[in-house]
């Protein structure tokens, strides 16, 4: 095996540590760390909670005392850039520095202000060997709402609507419930992981929606009506501010559809029922931007995930 396929190996690992911190790391990203030493792990963690020791903290302190001689010859793998500055904790390449490491193999650069580069950079400095760019895809993937809300400023954007087999999401604008139990049960799972919840002044006054998790265990998101004469562009300049970096817009269209023409949405979720009615709302027009990523039918409902187009 040569050392292209070694690293990718060992980086897998930590995208698969780093999963284990989804619910509870947030705000911050979700990060795996494993440290290698002549083809055997000798210490790996993930970043478990908020305010807790990073990746990188957890991976040192997995290290058996019989294998601490052994840093200085091992490769430490993560799957983000280590910090470099003090936050909630201390800086972590100042903490790889310390314990002596002398190679170094980082799945992306972070984007985060106070980061970008400087952890690389403070590490190279020391001497350190660091590999940038390993399955650099999959380990921004891993974290896209963490990536995006530092690199655009504003919240990761799902818009998210059901609708009939011939395109109304309600019924000669009365509402219409196109969800199956087992696939609203889905809709609050995916709530859950959203920091807010957002519909359309009328949607509220006419469905007086919970938005809450009631069908699954988790946090409700924080609720928000879209009132007229409210700029989305300020709103999502104070979510950003109150770092809010999960956003899930519910419609109905009018709102739904001023997201996608302004280019607010990072993904777009539809449900399509097998029911039809002759007259109603129409859905929302998706934009010319967008490329097909998955779908799954769940109790003969139809479920299509879309993303932007690379680059866009």
């Amino acid at each position: 095996m040569n050392q292209d396929a070694i690293d990718k190996m060992y980086m897998r690992r930590c995208l698969q540590l780093a999963k284990h911190g989804q619910m509870l790391a947030k705000p911050n990203p979700m990060v795996g760390a494993v440290i290698v030493c002549h083809g055997r792990i000798i210490g790996e963690g993930y970043h478990v909670r908020f305010g807790e020791g990073h990746a990188e903290v957890n991976a040192f302190a997995s290290v058996k005392s019989c294998d601490e001689q052994l840093l200085p010859e091992s490769t430490m793998y993560v799957s983000l850039e280590p910090c470099s500055h003090f936050g909630k904790t201390p800086p972590c390449a100042d903490l790889i520095i310390r314990k002596g490491v002398r190679h170094v193999v980082c799945g992306s650069v972070d984007p985060f202000a106070k980061v970008r580069g400087r952890g690389i950079q403070r590490m190279r400095d020391a001497g350190i060997d660091v590999k940038v760019g390993v399955l650099e895809d999959e380990c921004l993937e891993l974290n896209r709402p963490f990536m995006t809300f530092n690199t655009y400023k504003r919240p990761y954007i799902l818009l998210k609507w059901a609708q009939t087999a011939n395109g109304y999401i309600d019924d000669h604008g009365k509402a219409l419930s196109l969800s199956t139990p087992f696939t609203k049960m889905l809709v609050h799972q995916l709530r859950s992981e959203y920091d807010a919840i957002l519909v359309g002044r009328v949607t509220d006054e006419r469905e007086h929606p919970q938005l809450n998790v009631r069908e699954w265990s988790g946090p409700d998101p924080l609720r928000l009506v879209l009132r007229d004469g409210h700029s989305i562009e300020i709103l999502l300049k104070e979510l950003f501010e109150k770092n809010i970096q999960t956003l899930m817009v519910e419609g109905g269209t009018r709102t739904l559809q001023s997201f996608m023409d302004m280019g607010f949405w990072d993904e777009i979720r539809i449900e399509t029922a097998q029911t039809t009615v002759e007259d109603g709302t129409l859905a929302p027009v998706l934009p010319k931007n967008i490329q097909f990523s998955k779908r799954t039918v769940v109790d003969g409902n139809v479920i299509d995930i879309f993303d932007k187009k690379a680059g866009v």
